[in-house]
């Protein structure tokens, strides 16, 4: 990749698209990013703004909102990515979902479209806690989920980040599917505890039942095809099926993961748990 190559973000607003987005511009990296207010605007319900967004693109990291596990996701992602490799584009770097047969159809799709790509296959997000999701949550003092004490290997989306660029940016990545995971397993509860440690707050974990957790999100205000959808994914991937950690963020990057104590003690110095 030349400093000439165009990259595009999609979802560069999310957690990890804005982190990459600016990763490739602090690089002087020439990166255009998608939002329903952008120019040129994209949205995923609307596929007639694709195509401008993909002109003159050379290499894509792909997310896909709100999860590669809701209906319809991968006849988008299948879309996306013959245009994609009409309109030229030679690199795609999907993020996906650790232990969602949804996504592991959308990585083939990816793996099968005809030009270069990378799948980055993830772990639970720590910044869920801090950012969105969980925020409200932990500043309540109280996550309520439906993960009863299943551990997590939970994954700064920093870690996502350096991991993407350096894929976009380097050779030798084509057609690799990289697990990320952070370095250990924690359960909630764990999580939990060090996010108080960190904050000085009193945060605990309280495992509910899937039926709980839906109804307590509608009440809340979140739609209820995202509820549903949210709802299953908490009952497939917290069933002990992601319980293990790899090493492939150290394999890329030729450093360790970052500690989930690590992220928990850098979001507290920003004040984001004592609003």
């Amino acid at each position: 990749m030349t400093n000439e190559t165009k990259f595009l973000v999609v979802g560069g607003t999310g957690k990890t698209g804005r982190r990459v987005a600016d990763r490739l511009r602090e690089r002087d990296l020439p990166v255009r990013i998608t939002s329903r207010r952008g120019a040129p605007p994209f949205e995923w319900a609307d596929r007639d703004t694709w195509a401008p967004v993909l002109k003159g693109v050379d290499a894509v990291y792909l997310t896909y909102y709100p999860d590669l596990v809701v209906p319809g996701a991968a006849d988008d992602i299948r879309a996306f990515t013959e245009l994609a490799v009409a309109e030229g584009v030679r690199h795609l770097v999907l993020l996906s979902g650790r232990g969602e047969e949804e996504a592991e159809a959308c990585e083939r799709i990816v793996a099968d479209a005809g030009t270069g790509s990378t799948v980055l296959r993830c772990s639970w997000f720590a910044q869920n806690f801090s950012e969105h999701f969980l925020l409200d949550a932990v500043r309540g003092g109280e996550i309520a989920l439906p993960a009863g004490a299943v551990t997590e290997p939970f994954l700064d989306v920093r870690d996502i980040a350096e991991v993407a660029v350096k894929v976009l940016t380097e050779p030798g990545h084509t057609g690799e599917l990289y697990e990320l995971t952070g370095p250990r397993l924690l359960s909630f509860a764990d999580a939990a505890a060090d996010i108080s440690a960190a904050s000085g707050r009193d945060v605990r974990y309280v495992p509910v039942s899937a039926e709980d957790y839906a109804a307590a999100a509608v009440e809340y205000g979140v739609p209820a095809d995202e509820v549903g959808a949210l709802t299953e994914l908490f009952t497939r991937v917290l069933d002990g099926r992601n319980e293990s950690v790899t090493h492939d963020v150290e394999r890329v990057l030729g450093r360790p993961a970052t500690d989930f104590a690590e992220f928990a003690r850098d979001a507290a110095a920003t004040g984001v748990w004592a609003r």
